[in-house]
């Protein structure tokens, strides 16, 4: 008796399937959903359909049976690519492929927050190799002197320090609001939120925030200011705040966060 399992078996809709596909291919949730034009979690809800249809606990292992029930191969070069957890992928599901402990009270040691958007990694890392063959051009001497005394007055900086109070009382919309218009295309406010009570609130109330640097960076299109804090949590005593921002509007908008 032929007892193969098809991929009718499982009652998947043609979008969850067209997900699994470009997961064993090596996509991730990010590309998968720039790949689409759709959310990542749009993606992320599709992949949960798919793996409780399926019974299993990896999107992985879920997108390798359809493969197998297609009768097709795997020609992914890295077959284990799923990505690092960023705001907008499956949290829960990944912390299951990987044996990640969830995020909890004090006294635990705390991931590396990373909060920013895809869409401008790829620009961010080139213009951080502009800005380090550019640098012995300036003086940095004169440049330390002269852009600690400005940017620590200048609207950029003010502009992140007053996103960052919001990020620290909570107020998940409002913080939202501060992104431009590409972070919330792939983002939804709800997203945002239950990324920053996952990642921001174990760390604590604030207690210092002092300025440590600001810089330009030049990456297309129009170059982005990198500002960073350093910054002391209840929960975490010596931590690196570094906000990215953009001109929109003719108002500076948040396109990247980082915590260390």
């Amino acid at each position: 008796m032929d007892t193969r399992i098809t991929e009718n078996s499982w009652a998947l809709t043609e979008k969850e399937k067209q997900t699994l596909r470009l997961i064993v291919r090596g996509h991730d949730a990010k590309s998968t959903a720039r790949s689409l034009g759709l959310s990542v979690h749009t993606i992320n809800e599709r992949l949960r359909d798919a793996r409780r249809k399926m019974s299993v606990s990896s999107s992985r292992e879920a997108a390798r049976l359809l493969l197998q029930a297609e009768g097709g191969d795997v020609v992914s070069s890295n077959p284990d690519l799923l990505g690092d957890i960023e705001i907008g992928e499956d949290v829960h599901g990944l912390e299951e492929e990987q044996g990640a402990a969830s995020i909890g009270g004090a006294g635990r040691a705390y991931p590396r927050l990373w909060i920013i958007v895809g869409v401008f990694l790829m620009t961010l890392a080139l213009g951080l190799l502009a800005l380090t063959a550019l640098s012995p051009v300036a003086s940095p001497s004169q440049q330390a002197g002269s852009v600690a005394q400005d940017a620590a007055q200048s609207e950029v900086v003010d502009t992140a320090r007053q996103w960052l109070a919001l990020v620290d009382e909570g107020r998940w919309d409002e913080s939202y609001r501060g992104f431009g218009t590409a972070f919330q295309k792939l983002n939804s406010a709800q997203v945002w939120a239950e990324a920053s009570q996952q990642a921001r609130v174990p760390l604590g109330a604030m207690i210092t925030r002092e300025f440590v640097s600001q810089q330009n960076l030049p990456a297309p299109p129009a170059g982005y200011e990198v500002v960073k804090f350093r910054t002391r949590f209840a929960n975490k005593t010596d931590a690196i705040e570094t906000v990215s921002l953009d001109r929109e509007g003719g108002q500076w908008r948040v396109v990247g966060v980082t915590i260390d």
